[in-house]
C-alpha cells in the first residue's frame, strides 16, 4: 500500500467544524478556496458524537461534512475519532482510565487518557474504526484513514501488568532466559514465577523519577513494552477499517519522541505522517533530521506533513509567532525532504479550551485579511502552480545516520557514567555538523540496509544487538566510513555489558580499546587537537566535555589528543584505516567546531560535502522523480547572501531560467525549487 492519490502537494490541515455552527462552514470553505485547500483531515476528535453512548452510533455530522468536502471539490484523510475517550467509556469503564508512574488511577479527563491493555478500549475504538470505515469507505471525498491521534503515554495498572507478563514470555520464552535476561541475581531478584512480575515504576524499581531504576533490563523491556502496547491498539483499528476498505491508513507522529518507537511501528503503516511543532525558530536542522527520520521509517517513500501550526503554537510558557516568510521556508523544507503533504492545524481556531489559542489558518473572526493568512494563501498558489511535479520524489542520499530507540533508552536510564549525556541531543549536534556540510542524509534504523551509503554515522551506539557489527564492517570493507562516539558498543539488547573489552563488538572495526571513561559537569572542559591525518586540514582545538573516553589506539591512528587532566597526551578521536574504507571513534563529546572538522574529513573523502556548505543557514537538498532531479536551496540565515549556481535549470516557484555559474542573491527566507535541466 502506497500514499494517497493526489494530482500535487496536498494542502490544508485539520478541520473541526462540529465545533461550529453550519453557517460558518460556507465561509469557511470559501476561505479554503483563496487559500487553495484541497485537502483536509476530519473527525480527529469526534469519539463523543459519533458514539453517544455505547450502544449508539450517529454519524450524521461526519456524513454532513465529507459532502460538503467532496461538494467543494476537496479531499479528505478521515480519522476513526479515536484520540481522545468519550466521558461515558470512563464511567461505564473506570478501567481505560490510566494509571500513572506514581501508581495512581485517574479519573476521566484530558487528551491522552485510555489504557491500551483494557478490553473495553480496545474491543469499542476497533468497533468506531470500523463502523466509520463502513459508513465511508466508498465516499468519493475520503483518500486516507488517519488512526487516533499522536500516540503517547504510558499505564501501569493491573491490566498492563498482566499484559507485560504476556509480552515478556512472548519475547524471552522461559523465566531463566528472562533472569538472565535483566540479571536478576543482583539484589536477590530471582524471579521464579511469572506472576512475581510488576511494572517498573515509582512503586516498584524507581526512584528520582522514570530515568532511575534499580534494573534497567525490566524497565528496557516495559519501555519496549509500552510502545507495542500501544501499536497493538493501532492494529486492532487498521483491520476494522480494513474489513471495509483498502485505502491507505496511517497515524500521525511526533517525530523525535521518546516514548514510542517509531520503527517498529513502520511496517504496519501504509505511509508516514508525522506533526511538526519545533521548539524554537532555530531549529533548521533539527526539522530536517526530524523529516528524514520520518522518511526514512518506509525506505525513503515519501510522507505527509500532517500538522505544523500557520503561525503559533499555544502549549509552551512562551509562543511566538512564525516570522514573516518562515511557514513558506519551513513547509517548503518539508517538501525538500520528502513531504508530499503539507498540512496545518487548524484551519479555524477553537473557540475554547486549550488550543483556543493555537494558530490556525483562519482566526476566531475568520478574517481572509491577515498577514497570516495572505501568507497561507500565497504557498498554496505556489503549490497549486508546481502541480505534481514533485510528487513521489525520492533523496538520494550516501549518508546514513543511524537512529536508534533501544540505545536512546539504554543511555539515558542508565546510572553512569554521566547523566548529562543525552541521546536525542547527540543525534541533533552529529546531524548538524551533516546538515551543515551540505551532505544528503538518511536516517534510518540499525536494521536498516547499509549497502548504498559510503557514509554511516552512529552517535550513542550504545546498543549493539544482532548483526550490526557485521554490517558495519562491511561499509568499511567496501571501502565506506563509518563513525561512533563515545558510550557506544557497551550493551547487548537487554542492556547487560559485554564481557569484553569495551567498546565490545565495535573493538575490531574501530581498532580502539577503551581502558575507562571519565565522566565531568558540563563546565568542565578539556580541549582537544585535531590533527588531519592526511594533512589536508589545518589544526582546531575543540572543548570537549561531558565524557572522555581513555582510548587505547590498537590499529588506528590518533587523529585528536585531550588536552588536560592526567591522560592529557592520550587518545581522544582516532581512525582506523582498512583497505579503501575508515572507521573513526569520537571518544569523546567535541564541541560544533569539533564535530564539523571530523565530519568535513569524512564527507570530503567521498565527495559527499554540499556545493554551499560555506554558506551559513543555507541549505540545500535534492529530491529525484523518475529520472528528474529537483534541487532545492533554502536560506535560514538572517542576513541576505549571493551563492553561485552550481547547476542549471528553471526555478519552479517563479519559471526563472537560471544558468550554472550565475550568482544568485537570497535574501533571509528565500527559497528556490531547480528542475535540472
Amino acid at each position: 500500500m502506497s500514499l494517497p492519490r493526489t494530482e500535487r502537494i496536498a494542502y490544508g490541515g485539520d478541520y473541526n467544524p462540529e465545533q461550529w455552527p453550519e453557517e460558518v462552514w460556507k465561509q469557511d470553505h470559501a476561505a479554503f478556496d483563496l487559500a487553495r485547500i484541497d485537502t483536509l483531515t476530519v473527525g480527529v476528535f469526534t469519539w463523543a458524537l459519533t458514539q453517544p453512548s455505547e450502544d449508539v452510533y450517529d454519524l450524521s455530522v461526519l456524513e454532513r461534512t465529507l459532502d460538503r468536502a467532496h461538494a467543494e471539490g476537496r479531499r479528505v484523510c478521515l480519522a476513526t475519532g479515536t484520540g481522545a475517550l468519550p466521558p461515558w467509556l470512563a464511567r461505564r469503564h473506570p478501567e481505560v482510565c490510566r494509571t500513572d508512574f506514581e501508581g495512581r488511577r485517574h479519573v476521566y479527563g484530558q487528551r491522552h487518557n485510555a489504557c491500551p491493555s483494557a478490553p473495553a478500549y480496545r474491543r469499542l475504538a476497533a468497533a468506531l474504526a470500523g463502523r466509520v470505515a463502513q459508513r465511508f469507505a466508498d465516499h468519493p471525498a475520503v483518500v486516507a484513514w488517519h488512526v487516533n491521534n499522536e500516540y503517547g503515554g504510558a499505564c501501569y495498572c493491573d491490566l498492563c501488568a498482566a499484559e507485560f507478563r504476556t509480552w515478556l514470555q512472548a519475547r524471552h520464552g522461559t523465566l531463566q532466559r528472562l533472569n538472565d535476561a535483566w540479571n536478576t541475581t543482583f539484589w536477590s531478584h530471582r524471579f521464579g514465577d511469572w506472576e512475581e512480575v510488576v511494572p517498573p515504576n515509582a512503586l516498584s524499581e524507581h526512584w528520582r523519577g522514570p530515568d532511575h531504576t534499580a534494573f534497567q533490563g525490566i524497565t528496557l523491556d516495559y519501555l519496549r513494552f509500552t510502545s507495542d502496547n500501544l501499536l497493538r491498539t493501532f492494529r486492532e483499528e487498521k483491520a476494522a477499517i480494513r474489513e471495509h476498505s483498502g485505502l491507505p491508513v496511517t497515524t500521525n507522529f511526533m517525530g523525535m519522541y521518546r516514548p514510542v518507537d517509531y520503527h517498529r511501528w513502520a511496517d504496519d503503516l501504509d505511509f508516514a505522517s508525522w506533526d511538526n511543532y519545533p521548539p524554537d525558530d532555530r531549529s533548521a536542522s533539527r526539522m530536517a533530521l526530524t523529516h528524514s527520520l520520518v522518511r526514512g521509517l518506509k525506505g525513503g517513500q515519501p510522507f505527509w506533513l500532517m500538522e505544523q501550526t500557520p503561525t503559533v503554537t499555544a502549549c509552551r510558557d512562551v509562543n511566538p509567532l512564525k516570522r514573516p516568510g518562515i511557514l513558506r521556508l519551513w513547509s517548503w523544507q518539508a517538501v525538500a525532504h520528502g513531504a508530499d503533504a503539507v498540512l496545518f492545524f487548524q484551519m479555524r481556531q477553537s473557540r475554547g479550551a486549550s488550543e483556543k489559542y493555537h494558530g490556525a489558518v483562519l482566526n476566531h473572526a475568520g478574517r481572509t485579511d491577515t498577514r497570516s493568512f495572505q501568507e497561507v494563501a500565497a504557498l498554496g498558489a505556489e503549490l497549486e502552480a508546481v502541480g505534481g511535479a514533485l510528487l513521489g520524489g525520492r533523496t538520494p542520499a550516501r549518508v546514513a545516520l543511524l537512529f536508534d530507540w533501544d540505545s536512546w533508552w539504554a543511555v539515558e536510564i542508565s546510572d553512569g557514567p554521566t547523566r548529562h549525556l543525552k541521546y536525542q541531543a547527540t543525534a541533533i549536534a552529529y546531524h548538524r555538523a551533516l546538515w551543515e556540510a551540505g551532505a544528503q542524509v538518511d536516517v534510518v534504523p540499525v536494521t536498516a540496509d547499509l549497502d548504498g551509503y559510503d557514509v554511516v554515522v552512529a552517535p550513542l551506539l550504545h546498543v549493539v544487538a544482532g548483526d550490526l557489527a557485521e554490517r558495519l564492517e562491511a561499509v568499511v570493507a567496501r571501502g565506506g566510513s563509518v563513525v561512533t562516539t563515545v558510550l557506544s558498543g557497551r550493551v547487548d539488547e537487554d542492556d547487560n555489558a559485554f564481557l569484553a573489552d569495551v567498546p565490545g563488538p565495535l573493538a575490531d572495526l574501530l581498532g580502539v580499546r577503551v581502558d575507562e571513561t571519565d565522566a565531568q559537569e558540563p563546565a568542565v572542559v578539556n580541549p582537544v587537537r585535531l590533527v588531519d591525518p592526511d594533512g589536508s586540514a589545518p589544526e582546531l582545538v575543540s572543548a570537549a566535555t561531558t565524557a572522555f573516553d581513555l582510548v587505547l589506539p590498537r590499529g588506528a591512528q590518533v587523529v585528536g589528543t585531550y588536552g588536560a587532566d592526567f591522560y592529557a597526551g592520550t587518545a581522544a578521536v582516532t581512525r582506523r584505516q582498512a583497505g579503501r574504507g575508515a572507521a573513526w571513534y569520537v571518544g569523546t563529546c567535541l564541541d560544533d567546531a569539533g564535530l564539523e572538522w571530523v565530519l568535513r574529513r569524512v564527507l570530503e573523502r567521498h565527495d559527499l560535502v554540499g556545493p554551499h556548505a560555506g554558506t551559513p543557514g543555507l541549505e540545500h537538498a535534492v529530491r529525484e522523480v523518475e529520472g528528474r532531479r529537483y534541487e532545492f536551496l533554502l536560506h535560514h540565515g538572517h542576513e541576505a547572501v549571493e551563492v553561485t549556481a552550481h547547476t542549471g535549470g528553471t526555478d519552479l516557484l517563479t519559471g526563472r531560467r537560471i544558468e550554472a555559474g550565475e550568482v544568485l542573491p537570497l535574501a533571509p527566507a528565500d527559497v528556490l525549487v531547480l528542475e535540472v535541466r
